[in-house]
């Protein structure tokens, strides 16, 4: 006889709650730690990943735990993850009906969390850096916590947060419930057992309760990864790929996008409203593959994965288990696919031999050998695929079709030369104006006059005509012929003779007319002897740069004998050195 969650004590509001979630039988652990959670003791869980601990711890603490004070809340649930965290709290809130449930983790305003704790919050679900944070802050006492759980405890050992937990759990109240659960109880988990648990009841569910897990072991090249992780993904369905490094995840995202497989990337680097929308499309089936670090390798509850995909093989086999703890859930079955290098072939059999995965062979990539996902039965058969009904029904063989053989040959057609000419081809009976549309009657083209006769064209004299009338216009008129009109006859014979006598006025001062001498300067200081003769490069008649007519007259004043006087234009405000004696 099945046993139902009433059987084992469970109150009937809890029991009615996840009934309404379709919940109705209690997992193995969930029926083995509840009886002994209500009854008060101290517990400690061996279960693999998603094996439903979540709802093992919730039931008790939710049934046990009462009213709190602000800023003193009287239940307390430690998880290495925020989205850990939060699917503990989303589980909690589902049960407790008038409970006040928050979740406290860095990446998000601590703000909002203080205003909170100071309204009073009755449970408590925390990382351990954010809580003490808050403790610092005197934002949250823990002094009054009477249930104390600690969620994946051999994960927050591997991120070396048990003195973080040792703290936290110094502050709480000495005769408290602690609920430890775990999928390893050795090592630093053991310490934390024998320091914090009184007299605790111990339960170990065997490992075989997962479901079939297939294990594969492919030899794939990087520069072929993605495409082969592509194809993983389109035969699987739901799918979470795990890399190394952060950039790496974010890499294998985009490309998985651009070869037309919607995926997430998920890790420490995106904000937690990133995180949570990542996670919300994965759940919702809007993206196929959730590409991720080992931030989500353990505690996250993500429901229907068909396949994990190790891009990157681990180094330790503690976490090849705990990625692989993604699929398989709950006895349903799974796919595991690690990736490798050819060099990684001696680290891949090691790997095997500690995780105890069986005996699996290290072999080519075959897709076709992975089972089909759900979502196969679904799709539409590809182009390729399909058999078009009209080609079915279409006779196999084209022999109605005469054969070339038997059309006339090109010889027997009849030449160009043979064919009748345009003109006197028969034309159709139906005339032109029964083709038109509307009712309007065409104009023959008997009735329009020949061009010889239209009136309306203009020879081409009368085009000459308009153009020698253009060309004899006043405005084309000679700019010269234009300004003799302006002055008459008397007055342009003045103009020339009043011309003739300046020109021989010049010619008899030796072609050179008299200029008045410059202000400042007496007459008499002008040397006749300087005079340059006409022709020479710096005359008056030659007119070439003011450099060239300057040191042409220097050398006339040198090959005289003369002084050069001393320019006076300077060419920078320098002043020039003294003349060497």
């Amino acid at each position: 006889m099945s046993k139902t969650f009433a059987s084992l004590g469970v109150p009937e509001a809890i029991a009615r709650s996840l009934a309404k979630r379709g919940i109705t039988e209690p997992f193995p652990i969930q029926a083995a730690t509840i009886p002994d959670g209500l009854a008060g003791r101290d517990l400690t869980g061996k279960a693999p990943t998603g094996s439903g601990k979540t709802i093992a711890f919730g039931i008790p603490m939710v049934a046990r735990v009462k009213r709190a004070n602000p800023k003193r809340p009287k239940g307390l649930v430690l998880a290495p993850t925020r989205e850990l965290a939060l699917q503990v709290a989303d589980e909690l809130r589902a049960m407790s009906g008038d409970l006040r449930v928050l979740a406290v983790y860095g990446g998000a305003g601590i703000e909002p969390q203080i205003k909170q704790l100071r309204a009073g919050v009755d449970i408590v679900v925390a990382c351990p850096g954010r809580l003490l944070d808050l403790m610092e802050r005197r934002a949250c006492d823990l002094r009054d916590v009477s249930f104390a759980v600690i969620d994946e405890a051999d994960r927050m050992a591997d991120m070396g947060f048990l003195p973080d937990v040792r703290r936290i759990l110094d502050e709480t109240a000495e005769q408290r419930q602690t609920v430890l659960f775990s999928a390893t109880l050795d090592g630093a988990v053991d310490q934390l057992v024998k320091h914090y648990q009184h007299d605790p009841v111990v339960h170990e569910m065997p490992d075989e309760q997962a479901g079939d897990i297939k294990h594969h072991f492919w030899v794939s090249e990087r520069h072929d990864r993605v495409a082969l992780l592509a194809q993983i993904v389109d035969r699987t369905g739901p799918t979470i790929v795990f890399c190394r490094t952060k950039h790496g995840s974010d890499r294998v995202a985009r490309q998985l996008g651009t070869a037309g497989v919607k995926a997430a990337a998920i890790h420490g680097n995106r904000s937690q409203a990133q995180r949570e929308r990542a996670l919300r499309a994965f759940h919702n089936g809007e993206v196929a593959a959730l590409v991720a670090t080992d931030v989500a390798a353990r505690g996250i509850h993500v429901e229907g994965v068909t396949c994990v995909v190790h891009y990157d093989i681990p180094a330790d086999h503690k976490d090849y288990i705990h990625r692989s703890g993604r699929t398989g859930r709950a006895g349903g079955d799974g796919t595991v696919v690690a990736l490798l290098d050819k060099a990684q072939r001696k680290d891949a059999v090691k790997l095997k031999k500690a995780a105890g995965v069986g005996d699996v062979e290290i072999d080519v990539p075959d897709v076709d050998s992975l089972p089909e996902g759900a979502q196969q039965a679904f799709r539409k058969p590809k182009a390729r695929d399909r058999v078009r009904p009209e080609r079915a029904e279409r006779p196999a063989g084209r022999a109605e079709r005469p054969a070339r053989a038997e059309r006339p040959a090109r010889d027997d057609r009849p030449a160009r030369d043979d064919r009748p000419a345009r003109s006197n081809r028969p034309k159709p009976e139906a005339k032109r104006s029964e083709w038109r549309s509307d009712d309007r009657p065409s104009r023959p083209r008997a009735e329009r006059p020949d061009r010889a006769e239209r009136a309306d064209r203009v020879d081409r004299d009368d085009r000459a005509a308009r153009a020698q009338a253009r060309n004899e216009s006043p405005s084309s008129t000679n700019r010269a012929e234009r300004r003799k009109g302006q002055f008459t006859e008397s007055e342009r014979r003045a103009k020339a003779e009043a011309n003739e006598r300046a020109e021989g006025g010049r010619e008899g001062r030796g072609g050179r007319s008299e200029r008045p001498a410059r202000s400042g300067r007496p007459a008499s200081s002008r040397d006749d002897a300087r005079v340059l003769p006409a022709g020479t490069a710096g005359s008056d008649k030659v007119r070439p740069s003011g450099a060239s007519r300057r040191k042409a007259k220097r050398d006339v004043l040198v090959a005289a004998g003369e002084d050069v006087p001393r320019s006076k234009k300077r060419r920078s405000g320098k002043p020039r050195p003294a003349a060497a004696r």
